[in-house]
């Protein structure tokens, strides 16, 4: 996850094809945990994430290539890149052995705490600024999360509640590998060298992880499941971000970001269709509460230059 500095004028409107493109990628996004549920039947988690990063890396360095980056180069990125690397990893342990106790839903709604985490880091360890509408946000997500881990609902025991544990500490993993970009040679570096240094390192954490799990495959996965792998893998990690970069290029980055924040909702509303989620009134609101602060916490101001943000996956 790399951010760009370059800057767009903010007030050219996006064409009706950028706006149908990126309500596909906030789908994509939002359809991702869903993915990892459905496989789970016939991977385990660990080998599930491991596939996921050892599918998406030639991906990566193929389109990186067709780009131009230069994936090999000192440019000072190297200590950022593996510590990054390292977090992505146990972050990656975290969401996917979290998806084993909580419901895609949950963990829709829970791992987009991230931006949340990146303000409030942004505000203790880069000494930025928050507007008061940004304060707001951050005690609207907190209350959303609160509410959500914390009333009573008849479909939440213990083992979910540490699935989403999990998957808030996954969350918060994704949101110090944004913060160590922004405050290291990385913020300079492409995408897919940013995205790289991750997806490379996390390769051998995940399967470390799969061994001390005991985790193996004991039969052939099915043709849904295959097909499932390969969209993890090839079109979120190695595609979306790709997709994302170029339409920043393009367009205001504030106004692509205002689409972001229904990455969660639509996880929410395709887990109740397909995966026949409960949806209580008591989640609805957390959920609505927690993507209201979203928005607020990352609204930027219209006035001033804009630096494109991180694509939530």
């Amino acid at each position: 996850m790399s951010s760009t500095s370059e800057i767009h004028p903010a007030g050219r409107p996006l064409s009706p094809g950028a706006v149908a493109l990126m309500l596909m990628l906030c789908l994509s996004w939002g359809f991702n945990q869903i993915a990892v549920k459905l496989v789970l039947a016939d991977v385990p988690p660990m080998l599930q994430a491991l596939s996921r990063s050892v599918g998406a890396l030639p991906v990566l360095l193929i389109i990186g290539t067709f780009r131009g980056v230069k994936f090999f180069e000192r440019d000072g990125t190297l200590w950022a890149g593996v510590s990054c690397g390292l977090i992505f990893g146990v972050e990656f342990v975290l969401i996917y052995q979290g998806l084993l106790y909580t419901s895609a839903s949950r963990a829709a709604v829970f791992l987009y705490t991230a931006p949340f985490f990146v303000a409030l880091g942004s505000y203790i360890f880069l000494g930025e600024r928050l507007r008061p509408l940004q304060w707001a946000g951050l005690g609207l997500s907190f209350a959303g999360v609160a509410l959500a881990i914390g009333v009573p609902q008849a479909n939440v025991d213990a083992r979910v509640l540490f699935g989403d544990l999990l998957i808030v500490g996954g969350g918060a993993l994704w949101a110090s590998t944004t913060l160590i970009v922004k405050a290291s040679p990385l913020v300079r570096a492409p995408a897919e060298k940013g995205l790289g240094y991750q997806v490379a390192i996390s390769i051998p954490i995940l399967a470390l992880a799969a061994w001390i799990s005991g985790e193996r495959v004991t039969h052939m996965p099915s043709t849904l499941s295959l097909s499932l792998l390969a969209y993890q893998a090839f079109w979120v990690v190695g595609l979306t971000f790709t997709l994302w970069l170029a339409l920043v290029k393009a367009y205001s980055a504030s106004k692509l970001s205002a689409f972001t924040f229904i990455t969660p909702l639509f996880g929410v509303i395709a887990s109740y269709f397909i995966m026949h989620d409960t949806l209580t009134v008591a989640f609805g609101i957390a959920a609505l509460l927690v993507i209201a602060g979203l928005y607020l916490v990352n609204r930027p101001e219209s006035a001033r230059a804009e630096v494109a943000p991180d694509p939530n996956v």
